[in-house]
């Protein structure tokens, strides 16, 4: 498992270095030895220039520029700031490579940085590092939007200029790299867009750091081992009830296909028995779509929805399951979301609350913070900002915090979309599978299936999150490799679930 570091647990990292005997001058040697391997790689044989900024990123930059000079390349530095005005050891480094005989200038005006720019074959921006808080103040506003119109390979110094370490938040105006080589651990915020694309490939180098005894605020990214221990692998004398028995209570009028598609994929992730419960004028086309599936008709609304009359008989379908599915396509009317929040608070099942069930519950939280039985919910930003009483963008700002806002001692929450965040009890991580092709209706539904079926098998709420959204990514990947990510619908995942689950096991 790697860690993503905020830009408070990166200075703990150096702290720990300093305090194992490394100095901060060697770090940024080391870091300018990381950066002139990267750029060594991407140089096509013509110039670099160094755009070193007022810090200690700069530093890392001037180093940079004198080892590419000692190697033979032809280098200068573009400076943002007097180096004798530079802070300890950036200063060093700006007088060693100085004295090294690397061309320099001192920035003076857009000309003459466009006239550098024009002159160049790479551009190294080390112009802030992961401390940057704040708008971008002139002149970089402008020398960032010269050096994204230059149209020249960039590679940037632990994280691009403008870019949140923490957040992956982008200012207005921010360096578009090519690649960034990052220092000790990858920045969380390297791993949300739009820094995420901001930063183009990003390659990390320990430079020699420890590694953290705590992380708090740290981002788990969990690799193919961990994922393969979760996996519940069927015993030789397994049958339907002992591989997880899970209810999925959805649909309504118009939104049958959700219901479908969560009860599917529930039993394409390995669920032995699955019962789909939907209003009972659905139970025809629910016999149609699932065929290997229980289905049971629940009383409903004039207008075919979940109506209250149906929570006692949802609760005693609920006591004969391990997990239960609820919200995919139930609908908004006001009999429906009483029943709704009925069932999530009378449920002693572990549980996913989804869709519209998020919706129902929102403005009513208490519901969930009563819960003790494990629950995950899986919102997209759109329903994390009403359960957060807040807007879609701000969720999007800061999808790490809005998890956090949303996570219990018992409850786990995968804020979804690109990059997914899951929260639970402390913990944070992002989830790196998944595609473009995936933005269509229907595959949240899925999700919520997938995850269903892990918490019907035993799997806590963070764990059953974690691994629910990395099958359900995967299955994606292999759907947009099978057809192209142009076209692809939620029913194309489903059929790739045991494929994922397999590759995890063969891994």
């Amino acid at each position: 498992m790697r860690l993503a570091l905020t830009s408070a647990l990166s200075r703990r990292s150096e702290e720990l270095g300093v305090a194992a005997g490394m100095s901060l001058s060697d770090m940024m040697e080391r870091a300018g030895a990381a950066v002139q391997r990267e750029a060594a790689l991407l140089r096509p044989g013509g110039p670099t220039l160094v755009l070193a900024g007022p810090g200690n990123n700069g530093g890392d930059g001037w180093a940079a520029g004198r080892l590419a000079l000692a190697a033979g390349e032809r280098v200068g530095v573009m400076s943002f700031a007097d180096p004798d005005s530079l802070p300890e050891p950036a200063r060093s480094a700006a007088a060693a490579a100085i004295a090294a005989g690397v061309p320099w200038e001192r920035s003076s005006d857009l000309f003459s940085l466009e006239r550098a720019l024009s002159a160049t074959e790479l551009v190294v921006d080390a112009l802030f590092g992961v401390g940057t808080r704040g708008m971008l103040r002139e002149p970089y506003p402008a020398v960032v939007a010269a050096v994204n119109d230059a149209g020249v390979p960039v590679l940037a110094v632990d994280l691009p200029t403008g870019a949140d370490a923490d957040s992956g938040a982008l200012m207005p105006v921010g360096i578009r790299a090519d690649v960034t080589v990052t220092f000790g651990a990858v920045k969380r915020g390297l791993l949300q867009f739009p820094a995420a694309e901001a930063a183009g490939l990003v390659v990390v180098d320990e430079i020699g750091l420890p590694a953290l005894p705590e992380a708090s605020g740290a981002v788990e990214v969990w690799d193919a081992e961990d994922l393969r221990e979760l996996i519940p692998v069927p015993a030789p004398d397994a049958h339907k009830s002992t591989r997880g028995r899970v209810l999925v209570v959805a649909g309504s009028a118009g939104m049958s296909g959700a219901a479908i598609l969560a009860a599917s994929a529930a039993q394409r992730a390995g669920a032995g028995y699955v019962t789909l419960a939907v209003p009972a004028s659905l139970l025809d086309v629910a016999d149609a779509g699932v065929t290997s599936a229980v289905t049971v008709g629940l009383p409903e609304t004039h207008r075919r929805a979940l109506s209250e009359e149906s929570v006692h008989m949802v609760l005693a379908l609920a006591a004969r399951c391990d997990a239960v599915v609820v919200g995919p396509g139930l609908g908004r009317e006001d009999a429906t979301v009483c029943a709704i929040r009925d069932i999530v608070a009378a449920c002693e099942r572990p549980m996913v609350v989804d869709a519209d069930a998020l919706n129902a519950v929102a403005g009513a939280l208490e519901l969930l913070e009563a819960r003790e039985a494990p629950t995950v919910l899986t919102p997209h930003p759109g329903e994390a900002a009403r359960l957060l009483g807040a807007d879609t963008a701000e969720v999007n700002v800061d999808r790490y915090r809005s998890a956090e806002r949303l996570q219990g001692t018992h409850r786990a929450v995968v804020v979804k979309g690109a990059r997914s965040v899951i929260a639970c009890d402390g913990r944070l991580a992002v989830n790196m599978t998944g595609n473009p092709g995936m933005a269509t209706t229907g595959t949240g539904d899925v999700l919520a299936g997938v995850v269903g079926t892990l918490l019907a098998q035993g799997l806590g709420p963070y764990e059953a999150a974690v691994l629910g959204a990395y099958l359900h990514g995967r299955a994606g990947d292999l759907a947009a490799l099978r057809i192209g990510p142009i076209g692809l619908i939620a029913e194309d995942l489903t059929p790739e679930l045991p494929a994922a689950v397999r590759e995890l096991i063969e891994a």
